[in-house]
């Protein structure tokens, strides 16, 4: 982890503008290709939802943007941010999941197995696990078209979180919908297009996202 210099940091202005906000957070849901990818996850026989956490964990990781943390007056970068999921449980209740990032799929995808059976077996919410994660739901039920997280904001709160829905077809394409909520002060536009446009890729290119 290191301290980002605000001192000469080139987005201190708006950091420090968007940072006075009551509610700094604003949300992009936009709608994902997964044509390219669909049937080889089907082929293997492998979670889709985890091919999911870990193709935006990746991407989130590439852009240092995702890694930036607000830490009082401070901005921190971390070298890597880990996702942390939401999974069903007994009852239609759920659970909070953490999973160790690795940019390997296999090597995360057998490690995330054995963490939700655990955490099936024992569910947790409202732990505090730290900072340096990625919050993620999965809304399957629904093909949304907007999306909001629910957010404590004291103290303040700059995790990035995605929600993604039910996918649908589109003429001869798969699509589903991907929402993501950022913190203002930390990001604008540009970054959330430059994660959809890297997701995107991923998507495309199963031989290099698996």
């Amino acid at each position: 982890m290191r301290k980002i210099n605000l001192e000469t940091w080139p987005r201190r202005e708006i950091f420090s503008f968007f940072n006075r906000f009551t509610n700094p957070h604003f949300n992009m849901c936009a709608n994902v290709d997964l044509t390219e990818i669909y049937p080889v996850i089907k082929q293997r026989g492998i979670s889709f939802n985890l091919v999911i956490v870990h193709c935006i964990a990746r991407t989130a990781n590439h852009i240092p943007d995702f890694r930036y943390r607000i830490h009082g007056d401070s901005v921190v970068e971390y070298e890597v941010v880990h996702p942390s999921s939401t999974i069903m449980t007994e009852d239609d209740l759920f659970s909070f999941c953490t999973f160790d990032y690795v940019e390997d799929f296999s090597d995360f995808a057998a490690k995330a197995v054995d963490r939700i059976s655990y955490v099936k077996e024992n569910p947790m919410v409202g732990n505090d696990p730290g900072d340096n994660l990625l919050f993620m739901t999965a809304i399957p039920w629904v093909s949304f078209t907007s999306f909001m997280h629910p957010i404590d904001l004291n103290p303040p709160d700059s995790v990035p979180r995605f929600a993604w829905g039910k996918f649908f077809q589109e003429g001869d394409r798969m699509k589903m919908p991907l929402s993501v909520q950022v913190h203002h002060a930390l990001m604008d536009g540009i970054h959330l297009g430059r994660f959809y446009e890297k997701l995107q890729f991923f998507f495309d290119h199963p031989e290099l996202a698996l």
